[in-house]
């Protein structure tokens, strides 16, 4: 489905059983809402489900940027009113997590609960720099230049090596973002800045993280979560940055458990 808000158009799907609490998903850099395929299979009977592609990322809309994390904030709560979601469970990864930081900050009355996966609340300079060094990559080669050097930064040498199946899937994913897309949510991504106001988060709060994360590392996500009152740190073992793919079984687990348990 597509919804025409906060002057964009926003790709999404609505799924699961009406009448059952909403769970919102947000995925990745150079991911789309098929990220959470599982994840929405998996809690279709307990929750109504939205699920959308990024301002730049999938088939939503690629205007150019630079993007910031107000503005695809604020697509996301259009996006809610469209759909006629009061309040949402937040479950996203990487910028997805990143984004529900600042949403419990601005907007908590909003949110049921927030699952940052993956999703570190600050930019260091290092990590500026490596989302400079995509756009330019990209600039020089195309998004085919970023395909493998993504898949390696993600996942688990291990998985790597093993050319495990959920691979081919991230890299047609990446293969097929829109570059001016990519470059926006980039710029967005170098003015990470959300630690600060952690301890200002009041809903009930999971951070997850994959074990061997280079872009999020544990200590990193263990900070974060002790910043924020009553947050728990889940670390997800055999798993890099995606860490529902990855690893999904644990994953699922602690997800299930952790909503089960609010």
């Amino acid at each position: 489905m597509k919804a025409d808000v906060n002057g964009i158009t926003i790709n999404y799907e609505v799924s699961g059983t009406e009448g059952k609490p909403w769970i919102t998903f947000a995925h990745a850099l150079c991911n789309n809402l098929t990220l959470w395929d599982d994840q929405a299979e998996m809690l279709k009977d307990d929750f109504r489900i939205l699920r959308y592609d990024l301002r730049g990322l999938g088939q939503s809309s690629a205007p150019e940027g630079p993007y910031t994390f107000p503005m695809i904030i604020a697509d996301a709560i259009a996006l809610m009113d469209h759909v006629g979601v009061d309040k949402t469970h937040w479950c996203g990864l990487s910028i997805g997590g990143m984004m529900g930081y600042g949403m419990a900050q601005e907007h908590g009355d909003r949110l049921l609960s927030l699952t940052a996966c993956d999703s570190r609340p600050d930019a260091p300079p290092d990590y500026q720099d490596y989302f400079q060094h995509r756009i330019d990559v990209a600039a020089e080669a195309g998004m085919e230049g970023l395909v493998e050097s993504t898949v390696s930064r993600w996942f688990t040498p291990e998985s790597v090596a093993a050319n495990i199946p959920v691979l081919d899937k991230v890299r047609a994913m990446v293969r097929s973002t829109d570059q001016t897309g990519h470059a926006g949510c980039c710029m967005a991504l170098k003015t990470l800045a959300f630690g600060s106001r952690l301890g200002e988060i009041s809903v009930p709060t999971m951070i997850v993280g994959g074990a061997k994360d280079k872009g999020a590392p544990p200590e990193a996500l263990a900070a974060a979560a002790a910043a924020i009152p009553g947050a728990k740190h889940v670390l997800i073992p055999a798993a890099g940055h995606i860490s529902n793919l990855e690893n999904p079984t644990d994953f699922n687990a602690s997800l299930k458990d952790f909503l089960s348990g609010l």
